[in-house]
């Protein structure tokens, strides 16, 4: 019997890196997933790869219009949800002097607001001994240059997993966290425009930073997801399960 027979899951930004390799891995464990993406190109990929039984849905999460119209093809199409990955979000970095407005305004819509009214709109549909699973980072625990923005978003999604596992246990829906440390996805690449040699200088860096001497891979992660995701973690509340090579942890060489 495979760990996620019989479940309904929903995965935020499904096409592409963590969230893909979710999805994969959820469909492979026997469940039934949609997938939320804004890009149409990534979606209809994501969606031929995944296979036919996968709903692609396109939504911003920013949107409360497109989160609605996505909980109702959800329900329509299953009527009921039992396990939701928060994982899409944006990662861009800039010094102190140049945030304006319009920066933090983007990273919070997408990275906490879109991850809160995602939870908002959803937990209607779970029923009890559902999972919530956010994707976290581990720099809302470290003071890495020039994140401050992102960083501040991720610690408020941190803290957003303590108070809603506590306010849904009631509901008997369990909330926690995975903290990814560096990943190979194309999200530095897509979203913190900087150039391919800038790109290859920083994961040189970061590489050398982790006691492993690797960035993690996408399946490294969904498999954290899963175990948080599936009954096997019955016991387990309000928890950021961290994932990052030790980096945080340790101090080497």
């Amino acid at each position: 019997m495979s760990r996620l027979d019989g479940k309904i899951a929903l995965i935020t930004g499904g096409t592409s890196g963590i969230g893909f390799a979710t999805a994969q891995l959820f469909v492979q464990e026997g469940a039934k997933v949609a997938i939320i993406g804004q890009n149409q190109k990534r979606l209809a990929q994501a969606s031929e790869t995944l296979g036919a039984e996968v709903l692609a849905i396109r939504a911003e999460v920013r949107s409360l219009t497109d989160l609605d119209r996505a909980m109702a093809q959800i329900k329509e199409q299953w009527d009921r949800l039992d396990i939701l990955f928060v994982n899409a979000g944006i990662a861009q970095f800039s010094p102190l002097l140049d945030v304006d407005e319009t920066f933090i305004n983007e990273m919070m819509d997408i990275n906490f607001k879109g991850a809160l009214f995602t939870v908002q709109k959803a937990v209607p549909l779970m029923p009890e001994n559902s999972s919530i699973v956010f994707n976290t980072s581990i720099n809302n625990q470290m003071g890495m240059l020039y994140s401050g923005i992102y960083a501040a978003s991720k610690a408020a999604l941190r803290s957003l997993v303590r108070v809603l596992a506590a306010e849904l246990i009631e509901r008997k829906i369990r909330v926690n966290a995975v903290s990814p440390g560096p990943v190979k996805t194309s999200i530095i690449s897509k979203t913190a425009g900087i150039s391919q040699e800038q790109l290859e200088q920083v994961t040189a860096k970061l590489q050398q930073s982790v006691p492993l001497k690797r960035f993690g891979q996408p399946e490294e992660i969904a498999k954290a997801v899963l175990f948080l995701a599936s009954d096997e973690a019955s016991f387990v509340l309000g928890e950021e399960l961290v994932i990052d090579g030790g980096w945080t942890e340790l101090v080497t060489g």
